[in-house]
């Protein structure tokens, strides 16, 4: 973390040495000092396939059941069940991950959330009433592979240090990995739903969260062990929830995911509403680009000021961001502001994914993780669901209303839990870096 306590100066920036822990190179918060950690490429890639699917769920169960029903409404109630299974259940299987291991999670679920999917895709071109649909969506969501928080978890074990600088340009990298999807996602299922079959982007998504899954699932070396969980069994059996910083921080994140379900609905209502419905991947691509942008500048910068501050900052910026997306009327203004939008979301996840490190133990991270993952598809689920009632009542514009509504109350709340994110001077991480010890940049 950038404000982590002093070390020896690094290095010269173009150390060639080998590794990510030994002197000059590890101390760089670089991109190309984080890949060289040794066996990061061995699960850095399976689980870039293995969440692709992730980012095309929520938009795909959207145009199918849109299809079937003929209405918003109804798609959005069906993404939103499906965000909420996936809520709820997320934590707990990251909980199950750090106590038995990521594999025996993973390889179960993959399984389980093909087949989901399948009946969804089944049910929804056979005609089946709309009570079938809404029912098989919950397990759908219910199995969602968390791919993303165990890659991070992963990081942690081949850093092998909580006061590495490397740690926030890890959450960096990781939140590009994970806007990558969400630029290429959204314009796959789109093209498959509307050139090929309105069921073609579950079918796609069920298929390749198995084969990546599983791709996922097979790279041992770098899983993180399990007996630290055994070995104390009292922390076992005490949620990450428990913890007063990560309730604040999921607060944020709730917010986040109003941010992300308000305009995957939106953006879909306004392209039918211009009849250019092809064009909604495109659009929501853009929003999640300036995610992936922002979050590819964030990680490379050595920042000076402490984590607190950054992730309020942030928050600001996405708030009055989303403010003018309801007047938008015209596809040139709506293919800039998400873009803007997007350029604050980044901050915000990456801060937020980093404080994890300083606030939660080992033993629960995965589980932390999945609270905040969780709550960005809870977040979701409730926006598409309001988003798909006020789109079906007035029209595109105020369905934009509901990423402004569900960022103002959250910064409100993230406002008032402000000092929930300073850890115990004794916790591990990067307390440091939020008010225990004098915050040291590092260059």
């Amino acid at each position: 973390m950038p404000s982590s306590p002093p070390r020896p100066a690094p290095q010269a920036s173009g150390s060639t040495a080998s590794g990510t822990q030994p002197d000059g190179e590890a101390r760089s918060p670089g991109y190309r000092s984080l890949l060289r950690t040794p066996g990061a490429w061995a699960f850095v890639l399976p689980g870039l396939a293995a969440r692709q699917p992730f980012a095309m769920l929520t938009i795909s169960m959207v145009l199918l059941v849109r299809h079937a029903t003929g209405s918003y409404g109804m798609a959005g109630a069906a993404a939103a069940i499906t965000g909420a299974a996936s809520a709820l259940c997320a934590p707990q299987g990251g909980r199950l991950a750090d106590r038995y291991g990521q594999r025996a999670v993973l390889l179960p679920g993959v399984v389980l959330h093909a087949l989901s999917v399948t009946a969804v895709v089944v049910l929804a071109v056979s005609g089946a009433p709309a009570w079938a649909l809404l029912s098989t969506a919950v397990p759908a969501g219910a199995t969602v592979p968390q791919v993303g928080p165990m890659v991070r978890s992963r990081w942690a074990v081949a850093l092998d240090d909580p006061l590495s600088p490397l740690m926030q340009t890890a959450a960096a990298f990781e939140s590009v990995t994970d806007e990558l999807t969400f630029v290429v996602g959204p314009v796959i299922a789109t093209a498959l739903c509307t050139a090929v079959h309105p069921a073609a982007g579950l079918v796609a998504e069920a298929a390749l969260t198995l084969v990546g899954g599983m791709l996922f699932a097979a790279q041992r070396r770098s899983e993180p062990h399990t007996h630290q969980a055994s070995a104390s069994e009292g922390r076992a059996h005490t949620s990450a929830l428990s913890l007063p910083g990560v309730r604040a921080l999921a607060v944020a994140f709730l917010g986040v995911g109003a941010v992300f379900g308000g305009m995957q609905v939106s953006l879909a209502a306004f392209t039918q509403e211009v009849g250019r419905p092809g064009l909604n991947g495109v659009l929501y691509g853009t929003f999640a680009a300036g995610n992936m942008a922002a979050g590819a500048v964030y990680g490379a910068v050595s920042w000076r000021h402490a984590p607190r501050t950054r992730l309020l900052a942030a928050y600001v910026g996405l708030t009055v961001a989303c403010a003018p997306l309801w007047a938008a009327h015209s596809l040139a203004l709506l293919s800039v502001l998400p873009l803007i939008a997007g350029l604050f979301i980044a901050p915000t996840i990456v801060t937020g994914y980093s404080l994890v490190d300083a606030l939660v133990p080992r033993t629960a991270r995965t589980e932390a993780f999945t609270w905040l993952t969780g709550a960005v598809a809870f977040g979701q689920a409730i926006a598409v669901t309001v988003a798909g009632l006020l789109t079906d009542a007035r029209g595109s514009s105020a369905g934009f209303v509901v990423p402004l509504v569900g960022t103002s109350l959250a910064l409100v709340v993230l406002v008032g839990l402000r000092g929930r994110l300073v850890p115990a001077p004794s916790g591990v991480g990067v307390a440091g870096g939020i008010g225990h010890r004098p915050p040291v940049s590092v260059d």
